[in-house]
């Protein structure tokens, strides 16, 4: 959004106008737009006051009732961590003693309001004035945090003495300027070498503080974590959302781990200590168990699909696929459970006459390590009847393999 834009809804008449808009509702915002304009509001006033109440509607999704006193940008919202998620990381820099927080690179503020709501001095930094001027607003009820505009490069950071309960926190851009998708949001990048500040940048600024965090893609390649420190992918709700690389003294396990926050709110833990040995996968579909895991997103992106087959005495069906097969059945709070009811080697008219012997109607297909196109394969299957299956396509010692399960 544009910076003269954004000041003026920062001001007494913007910020009234934006306050007193009703909930926003895509099928009147135009109708209420003109209405704005014609009580004598200018357009572009009207237009960005509207553009933030579409966005505080989006942003309760991760926010929850504050985002209903928040300004956004539509990058910011899409890279803003989480408030539960955030909550998090804040209380691991507390826990680690920091009590001085530089957040380069802040984005909208999202994790700065987590590190200030825990009593913790936050100097948050962003390049781009716009951007700091939400930052700015969002900080706006904590006294112990200030938003200042420049680059992580220019950026001053404490030393010597100073730097002793200092600790840094990055959150890279990984979008490329200038190309937008149709949400107005610029085109998401992958690679380690495309993010901003580098990644070059982001390791120089870990060697100058004692506590370092740097949130990446959750496509961060294991090869890549530095000796010593602790990359952990993080799940919410069983999306897959982060990638934090955990410098000096936030790291409590060094290595590859997952968390995986459910619906109510609790998390579990993995790391590669949890990884006991290493059991080969499955050398055929006649040594399948009745139980199938599928390990949460976030455990399998972490590498670590072996601490589920540790736990349950099993074996993942192919190597990289994911799934784990065992005769034990057990409550895993970073897993699904399944019982097979059936599996057979893939082919469309095997399963076709197997699915309508058995009135099966309707069918949910997760599939890993093949390609089908799931829509296609439901066409083909001319399903009827009324009962529900789940097909689980996958690969068994290298061949494609088609499992009937159902939740357990």
């Amino acid at each position: 959004m544009d910076l003269a834009v954004l000041e003026r809804l920062v001001s007494g008449e913007g910020w009234g106008l934006l306050e007193s808009l009703p909930p926003y509702d895509e099928s009147s915002a135009m109708s209420l737009g003109e209405r704005l304009r014609e009580a004598g509001f200018d357009a572009d006033l009207v237009a960005g006051a509207l553009t933030q109440s579409r966005l505080r509607a989006r942003g309760r999704d991760k926010f929850g009732d504050f985002a209903a006193g928040m300004l956004f940008t539509a990058d910011g919202l899409e890279q803003a961590t989480r408030l539960d998620v955030a909550a998090r990381h804040a209380e691991r820099f507390r826990r680690a003693g920091v009590r001085h927080v530089w957040d380069l690179g802040c984005g909208i503020g999202s994790d700065a309001m987590a590190f200030a709501g825990l009593d913790l001095r936050v100097s948050a930094v962003d390049s781009d004035p716009a951007t700091a001027l939400v930052a700015g607003v969002n900080l706006r009820h904590w006294p112990s945090a200030s938003t200042l505009v420049g680059s992580v490069e220019q950026t001053r950071l404490p030393a010597g003495e100073g730097a002793r309960h200092a600790g840094a926190w990055l959150d890279p851009a990984r979008r490329l300027p200038g190309v937008a998708d149709g949400m107005g949001r610029t085109r998401r990048v992958f690679r380690l070498d495309a993010i901003s500040p580098s990644w070059a940048t982001v390791q120089q600024v870990a060697a100058s503080l004692p506590a370092v965090g740097a949130k990446l893609s959750p496509a961060f390649p294991h090869a890549s974590v530095p000796a010593g420190c602790e990359a952990q992918w993080t799940s919410y709700r069983g999306e897959v959302v982060e990638c934090v690389v955990w410098w000096g003294a936030l790291v409590r396990r060094s290595g590859r781990s997952a968390q995986v926050i459910g619906s109510d709110g609790r998390a579990a833990t993995v790391t590669e200590a949890d990884v006991t040995a290493e059991i080969p996968p499955l050398p055929g579909l006649d040594a399948l168990g009745h139980v199938l895991y599928e390990p949460d997103r976030a455990v399998i992106r972490a590498g670590l699909t072996g601490a589920v087959s540790a736990e349950v005495d099993g074996a993942e069906l192919d190597p990289g696929v994911g799934y784990v097969t065992s005769e034990r059945t057990r409550e895993l709070p970073f897993a699904r459970r399944f019982v097979v009811e059936d599996a057979m080697p893939w082919g469309v008219k095997r399963l076709r006459a197997h699915l309508r012997d058995r009135g099966v109607g309707r069918v949910t297909i997760k599939k890993r390590g093949v390609t089908v196109d799931a829509d296609q394969l439901r066409r083909q299957l001319h399903l009827s009847g009324d009962r529900e299956a789940t097909l689980v396509i996958t690969r068994v010692a290298g061949r494609q393999v088609v499992l009937v399960v159902r939740p357990s």
